[in-house]
């Protein structure tokens, strides 16, 4: 029987949520499997990848053939780097104990570039949201401005309009105090 690691769909429309698993390669892409290995959400950033390394691996020593995109994630996760290790210690070509030296040194630094990832992504978003802060600020700032403006020229209109009706006003209180000959 010829055995694929592949994408299993879940999730609701235009939201896909994928899972790991171990599948004759006859069977249809959501039926019938053999396995779960794991799961794969590309809807987060990054992609979240959970996967049980062990039968993965294990999986693939056994002859089954992964599909491209599970390739890809096997890659990222190194179980195809675990592999390659054994490969070389069955060979003789080196140690266990160096396999297991390299793959640590390998995973060790894919994490690091991993977490700078993240942190990079976290530090653009905070840098994002605080030019919008700054942004809204400087519109209220400005929406303030022109209110206290507006508002200072109609009271300034009123005033005059005050002092001129004050003005006609004296003139007639005059004429009225002023005897006529």
């Amino acid at each position: 029987m010829a055995t694929k690691i592949r994408l299993q769909r879940r999730g609701r429309k235009d939201y896909p949520f994928y899972q790991i698993i171990i599948a004759d390669s006859r069977a249809p892409r959501d039926g019938k499997f053999i396995e779960k290995v794991g799961s794969y959400n590309p809807n987060t950033n990054p992609a979240t990848i959970t996967l049980d390394f062990d039968r993965a691996l294990y999986w693939l020593q056994v002859g089954a053939q992964p599909t491209d995109t599970v390739r890809n994630i096997l890659s990222d996760e190194g179980v195809l780097m675990k592999k390659h290790l054994l490969g070389g210690v069955t060979k003789g070509a080196f140690t266990e104990a160096d396999a297991e030296t390299k793959f640590q040194a390998w995973k060790d630094s894919k994490d690091k570039s991993v977490e700078s990832a993240k942190n990079k992504n976290a530090e653009s978003a905070a840098s994002k949201a605080k030019a919008r802060h700054e942004a809204e600020i400087a519109a209220n700032k400005a929406k303030a401005d022109a209110v206290a403006q507006k508002k200072a020229e109609a009271a300034a209109a009123q005033a005059e309009a005050v002092v001129a009706d004050e003005a006609a006003a004296e003139p007639a209180a005059e004429a009225e105090t002023t005897p006529e000959a």
